[in-house]
């Protein structure tokens, strides 16, 4: 299967996804609706039937919806991951120790930039910027960087905790001393708007405000 037929299939079932979940939550909320309204005690006003239908329909459609994401989130995470997948073709097996080793070379450097991107979602949810595997640039120690815009990078790597390893990002600038530890995408938006201005991206920006009014 080729890329580009690749995503397009990955982006329709993506959508049949969503549609699924739109739907499954359309009728838990008119199936309570329904409940609430016929169940509620004829003694009361129709005016109060209705809001005990509509209270019955919010708690329907959400019952519904978690219902509907417990069997769909295995697809989604499916469908994630073929977003990150490239299809290449496989290297033929190398004929010498050197050529071997170039491949694992060449194949940890992906391995590294693929890592990047899907360890992303942390700090980016839009699925087509960060988490994007072509933009990352992956090197032979498992780390990665990510251009963004002249003299600025962010980069990846993981640090070891008490449960295992975690990503770490953080924004590397080229006249700045200390990089700038990165747990959203916000912060990255609000030091490009701060060089954009003339601002020196080492000094956080605390708000919108502040950046406009520089």
């Amino acid at each position: 299967m080729t890329k580009n037929l690749r995503q397009t299939a990955t982006t329709v079932a993506n959508s049949l996804i969503d549609g699924a979940s739109m739907a499954a939550s359309l009728i838990g909320g008119a199936a309570g609706a329904y409940l609430g309204y016929e169940l509620a005690p004829a003694s009361l006003s129709d005016g109060t039937r209705v809001l005990v239908a509509g209270a019955v329909a919010v708690i329907g459609a959400i019952a519904i919806d978690g219902l509907a994401e417990f069997v769909l989130a295995p697809a989604r995470r499916l469908m994630r991951g073929n977003v990150l997948t490239i299809t290449r073709p496989a290297p033929a097996p190398a004929s010498t120790l050197d050529g071997a080793l170039a491949q694992v070379v060449t194949a940890t450097e992906a391995d590294a930039a693929h890592r990047a991107a899907s360890a992303a979602f942390r700090i980016d949810q839009s699925e087509n910027f960060l988490r994007s595997a072509d933009r990352w640039r992956g090197y032979q120690d498992g780390e990665a960087s990510f251009y963004l815009a002249p003299g600025v990078w962010l980069h990846h790597r993981t640090a070891p905790t008490q449960y295992g390893r975690e990503p770490r990002f953080t924004l590397l600038i080229a006249e700045a001393d200390q990089a700038v530890t990165i747990t959203g995408i916000d912060q990255i938006r609000h030091r490009l708007a701060a060089r954009a201005t003339g601002l020196p991206l080492s000094e956080p920006a605390t708000d919108d405000t502040e950046l406009h009014a520089a």
